[in-house]
C-alpha cells in the first residue's frame, strides 16, 4: 500500500507516546461532542462527579479533587449554580469561603452526562474486547501513578 499524504511515517506507529497522543485526541474529540449535546464540557462534569463523590466541598478543594484551575472553577461553579445543579452555602467552620454542594438536579444532570460518557467509552473502545479493556486500563493507570505520583485504577 502507498502511502498518502496524510499517512504520518510509519515509525510514529510504533511509537507509544505518538499513539497515545493521537488516541486521546480522538478520545477527547468523542468526549467533547458527546458533552455538548447536553450542553455541558468536561469541567461540568468533573465538579458535579467530584462533589457526587465527597458531598460539600470548598471550591479550593473541588479544584485539587478534579484537576481545575481555580479560575476556572469558579466560572464552571457560577455556570453549574446559574443552572441550578449546585448550590454553594456559608462554611459554618469559616465564613470567609463557601461550601458547594450538588442539587438534586445536578445528580440527575451527573446521570445524564455519565450515560453519555459510557456510551462513548464503548464507542472509543469498540476494537477490544472487555479483557483487552481492562489491561489497557490497568496500564495506563500504571503509567499515571508512576509519572504523576496520582493513584490509577486498581487491577
Amino acid at each position: 500500500m502507498q502511502p498518502t499524504d496524510t499517512t504520518p511515517p510509519h515509525r510514529l506507529h510504533t511509537t507509544p507516546s505518538w499513539l497515545l497522543t493521537q488516541t486521546a485526541a480522538h478520545a477527547a474529540r468523542l468526549i467533547s461532542a458527546a458533552l455538548d449535546r447536553h450542553h455541558a464540557r468536561g469541567y461540568h462534569y468533573r465538579l458535579l462527579a467530584a462533589l457526587d463523590d465527597t458531598g460539600p466541598a470548598s471550591q479550593a478543594h473541588l479544584g485539587r479533587r478534579s484537576g481545575i484551575d481555580r479560575s476556572d472553577v469558579v466560572s464552571t461553579l457560577n455556570d453549574l449554580a446559574g443552572r441550578h445543579l449546585v448550590r454553594r452555602e456559608p462554611d459554618p467552620d469559616d465564613r470567609r469561603r463557601n461550601l458547594v454542594s450538588i442539587t438534586p438536579a445536578g445528580r440527575r444532570e451527573l446521570t445524564h452526562l455519565q450515560q453519555a460518557l459510557d456510551t462513548t467509552q464503548e464507542a472509543l473502545l469498540a476494537p477490544l474486547d472487555p479483557a483487552q479493556r481492562h489491561e489497557l486500563v490497568h496500564l495506563l493507570g500504571i503509567l499515571l501513578t508512576h509519572h504523576t505520583g496520582t493513584e490509577g485504577p486498581t487491577r
